[in-house]
């Protein structure tokens, strides 16, 4: 029997992501929508109204579907086994609806920014840390929970170089530097309601270089008395610039290692490398997680940002350095593989692990 599951936020980009993503999934069935008070009550398609930005048309089944107040907990309780969040609220809201849904012993998997920090939430992407679920445990036991839990999808700007240094964690790499060119889709925009983006760059994404320094380092971190404790090993700084790109984070990426690898052994490092997400044969989990493009001009965000369903993250342009050791650059589906489609593969982890039972 497929889970239920409930969507809160979901008239926002993200929220719309996962209705498509979720429309047919072997799993999981939507039963719930929930978003603002303003929009309660109304029927899906009539809420979101002109702001629907995916290709596709909304799925027929979800049209016709109540929202419900995403406040109103209890309601959603009766009707879900866990719930995916994406909601536009200031963190400090986020942080505390979040974790009053855990405490009435709903699952949360979250696209929000407001709990990756929290020492005792995982912070996953899949292949890279699956071990960091353990310290669900921890948590119920500071929330007094049976089955609620908190686990959190990172930044979606992370996914496009992360995803690279984590085959070369043997190699001890110590030092990083990276510079994002981040889609207007990761702002929740399009082109036509983002004029200002057309033809431009803007330089400065607010929050966005502090999460990419330090996000990373909590993903790469260990599990120490009850709390995720970041790497200490590796130093990140990143520049974060938003460029006329409706979808897909390309980054470029300079490295230094204690242990200096030849362009074969990270050439094979990044073809061999799997996950649990591949081991396992989620529904969402790219048959190769890692694309080496061998092209100068490739990776391109419009040639290749939906490769393996846009859950896959491409690689090119490795080449030695003559400051850092390495350069290359990475390239990530900023709404698939970076919001709601990693979301949907942590929960298709947890669901495969029995977290949701």
């Amino acid at each position: 029997m497929k889970k239920r599951v409930g969507i809160v936020g979901a008239t926002g980009m993200v929220g719309q992501r996962f209705l498509t993503l979720l429309e047919d999934h072997p799993y999981f069935e939507v039963t719930a929508l929930a978003a603002s008070s303003r929009s309660a009550g109304q029927r899906y398609e009539d809420a979101v109204g002109n702001r629907w930005k995916m290709g596709a048309p909304i799925p027929e089944k979800y049209r016709n579907m109540i929202i419900i107040d995403a406040q109103d907990i209890s309601r959603i309780k009766d009707l879900v086994d866990f719930i995916f969040c994406a909601v536009d609220m200031k963190k400090e809201d986020i942080r505390a609806l979040e974790e009053a849904y855990a405490r009435a012993e709903i699952p949360v998997v979250s696209n929000n920014s407001a709990h990756r920090m929290t020492p005792d939430v995982p912070m996953v992407i899949p292949e890279i840390n699956p071990e960091h679920l353990q310290i669900i445990d921890s948590q119920k036991k500071r929330l007094g929970t049976k089955r609620g839990f908190i686990a959190v999808k990172p930044n979606c700007s992370i996914q496009s170089y992360v995803p690279m240094l984590t085959p070369l964690l043997r190699f001890e790499p110590y030092e990083v530097v990276a510079t994002t060119y981040q889609a207007i889709s990761g702002a929740g925009k399009t082109f036509s309601d983002w004029l200002e983006m057309v033809d431009n760059i803007i330089p400065y994404i607010g929050g966005e270089e502090e999460k990419s320094e330090q996000e990373p380092l909590k993903v790469f971190g260990r599990i120490e008395n009850g709390e995720i404790v970041k790497n200490t090993d590796m130093k990140i700084t990143t520049q974060c610039i938003r460029v006329p790109v409706s979808d897909g984070h390309t980054a470029a990426v300079f490295v230094k290692f204690r242990i200096k690898p030849t362009k074969e052994d990270i050439l094979n490092a990044w073809q061999s490398f799997s996950g649990e997400p591949q081991a396992l044969a989620l529904p969402h989990a790219p048959k190769q997680f890692i694309t080496y493009f061998e092209e100068d001009n490739r990776p391109q965000a419009k040639l290749d940002r939906d490769i393996y369903g846009g859950m896959g993250v491409c690689a090119g342009r490795l080449r030695k350095d003559s400051v850092y050791d390495y350069k290359f650059v990475g390239l990530s589906h900023n709404t698939l593989r970076g919001a709601a489609g990693g979301a949907v593969l942590i929960a298709e982890l947890l669901y495969k692990k029995g977290y949701f039972d």
